[in-house]
């Protein structure tokens, strides 16, 4: 459904944005790929590897509504993929991360429906389920907008929905690099916050992979949840440092033990897939009825028990650090 379109981005110079344009170039042959950002020199250094005769590099912000509105013409598909997200940043620094995660989304959604794009996705975070930091914060609010923009436009386009998923092995920012920096420098102990805390984990490939497949399944207005597994993040340090201590050092502030990425209190809205989870907008978009335990391909879903809850801590798949060291050895690959 890509070849011969033209999509754009935000935050295209991120660990996504990049295995994304990889992706794409691989499998389809679009009219155009353009990424959106406000960092030249990121900019410059992805030019270096990605510089296929689609490839349009725009310097912008998504705090920028004009800018984007003009960035924006002639697209068919966005990925929306910009955002503040480190949680001790946005902890200090609150404003600023409202206003490129909340004011940004708000403008995403505009600059699409100025120029007509056909779908939107934006890309979210387990954080944003029961959200106990900023950051959470700001993406629920993000969902929130992405979900209702949907009303804004009712039977005509662009169509939006999100994407919710959990850790990233190797992102940047995330825990393996850390640990691998703290490996490199010869440190003696790695530091876990919680000896039981988990996460969900998946791999940058997947990612994209999920986000690509529901441009096909969206009809807008979902939240789309994949189904991966979790790991114990003292398990992650065994399978990393199996010579080195764990010296517990407690949770950070606005840090959750475990991660959820479709609360109970969401449990009458949950479809079960045989791959993933849909949360269901709970507005209803000028009368218009969707059914979405059938999705736009085909498949079929249905509806989760009262109460479910897709956690980190109570998923049934969890990895072992040998495990772990496989998945991490192919997600780095």
């Amino acid at each position: 459904m890509f070849n011969d379109k033209s999509i754009l981005i935000t935050g295209g110079t991120g660990s996504f944005g990049k295995k994304y344009v990889k992706t794409i170039l691989e499998r389809y042959n679009p009219r155009r790929l353009i990424i959106y950002s406000r960092d030249e020199l990121k900019q410059f250094e992805m030019q270096q590897v990605f510089n296929a005769p689609c490839m349009r590099y725009f310097i912008g912000d998504v705090r920028d509504g004009e800018r984007l509105i003009q960035a924006m013409r002639g697209v068919d598909y966005v990925i929306h993929a910009a955002a503040m997200k480190q949680v001790p940043a946005a902890e200090y620094n609150p404003m600023e991360c409202i206003k490129t995660n909340i004011d940004g989304a708000q403008n995403v959604i505009k600059a699409a429906i100025a120029n007509n794009v056909s779908k939107v996705i934006a890309l979210s975070t387990d954080k944003a389920a029961n959200p106990i930091n900023l950051y959470g914060a700001t993406k629920l609010a993000s969902d929130k907008l992405f979900t209702a923009a949907n009303n804004m436009t009712g039977r005509d386009t662009p169509i939006f929905a999100a994407v919710r998923y959990g850790n990233v092995v190797g992102s940047r920012g995330s825990v393996v690099p850390f640990f691998e920096k703290l490996i490199n420098d010869g440190a003696r102990e790695i530091p876990v916050t919680h000896q039981d805390m988990t996460r969900f984990w998946i791999s940058l490939q997947d990612g994209v992979d999920f986000v690509l497949k529901n441009f096909e399944r969206m009809y807008g207005g979902e939240i789309f949840v994949p189904k991966i597994p979790s790991i114990r993040i003292s398990d992650l340090a065994k399978a990393m440092a199996p010579e080195l201590p764990i010296k517990i050092v407690g949770i950070r502030p606005g840090e959750k033990l475990h991660e959820i990425m479709c609360p109970s209190d969401d449990s009458h809205l949950t479809l079960e897939f045989h791959d993933h989870y849909v949360l269901q907008p709970s507005i209803k978009f000028n009368n218009t009825e969707v059914d979405y335990s059938t999705n736009a391909i085909g498949e079929h879903g249905t509806p989760v028990a009262s109460g479910f809850e897709y956690n980190s801590g109570n998923n049934p798949h969890f990895l072992s650090p040998a495990e772990i060291t496989e998945f991490n050895r192919k997600a780095m690959a």
